[in-house]
């Protein structure tokens, strides 16, 4: 049994990781920014945590104690063409998906690395590898998640510390029901948006899947030590995996226009 604390436990992919983890007998420290969001929730402690707040990461930390494992889920996403996108909104991504996650990373790692034993799972995206259009500032963010993610499985593997890498496709969550400020439609882009919307569903051939998965994943990483730094999650992650591997960026790109059927 691993203590583990996972963010952003309110809803989606953390909450469902919440669920596993304690399934299969782990003693889960679930936090979230707002601490009612985690009512229902049956863990071993529930905490609130904001992680943009370096004064709110070293409280909940403190509360928490020594732990085995932290899944680092909490993120934020907000589409829009970078010509228009807001300098401050996009530093509001970064700050979350970036920064916070690095703020806890510096918070646990120091006594994982004492004790030599321990597991960071990040969870990225298919955008972590694949930058998509209309969503470049979240897909920005999710490659420089990789980038420290490989950069720690480097520094920390020395000590017995683990990192994994989550990496989802389209996943049904509230995520996808947050409306962007930035109004497409009064932009250049109008035509492109309309293009890409419904590229999930071409790309699944029906519905998006639900979190579960992506929480089967994040608790195999933490049960299983021979879980590689990166797992893509969803059959359109793994298609994509594989094909972004295959092609160069010209043939890349050709392929998934015809595939999508996008003639921008």
């Amino acid at each position: 049994m691993a203590r583990v604390l996972v963010t952003g436990c309110s809803t989606g992919i953390g909450r469902a990781t919440a669920d596993v983890l304690t399934d299969r007998g782990h003693e889960v420290v679930a936090t979230a920014r707002n601490l009612s969001a985690l009512d229902g929730l049956d863990v071993a402690q529930r905490i609130a945590l904001d992680v943009t707040e370096a004064e709110s990461i070293a409280a909940a930390t403190a509360v928490a104690g020594e732990v085995d494992a932290l899944v680092n889920n909490a993120g934020i996403c907000f589409g829009g063409p970078l010509e228009n996108y807001p300098i401050d909104l996009a530093e509001s991504v970064f700050a979350t998906n970036v920064f916070g996650p690095l703020r806890l990373i510096q918070a646990v790692v120091p006594a994982m690395r004492a004790r030599g034993a321990g597991v960071i799972v990040n969870v990225s995206s298919v955008e972590g590898f694949v930058a998509t259009p209309l969503f470049g500032v979240y897909s920005a963010s999710k490659h420089a998640l990789e980038a420290l993610s490989e950069s720690l499985h480097h520094e920390v593997g020395h000590f017995g510390v683990r990192v994994a890498l989550i990496e989802p496709g389209y996943v049904d969550t509230a995520m996808r029901t947050k409306t962007s400020p930035v109004d497409v439609d009064a932009t250049s882009y109008a035509e492109l948006q309309r293009q890409w919307s419904g590229t999930d569903e071409k790309l699944l051939g029906g519905p998006r899947p639900g979190p579960e998965c992506v929480a089967r994943a994040i608790a195999d990483a933490i049960d299983d030590e021979a879980t590689p730094l990166r797992v893509p999650v969803g059959a359109d992650a793994v298609m994509v995996a594989q094909t972004r591997k295959q092609l160069d960026d010209a043939e890349f790109h050709a392929t998934m226009r015809e595939s999508l059927q996008i003639d921008w």
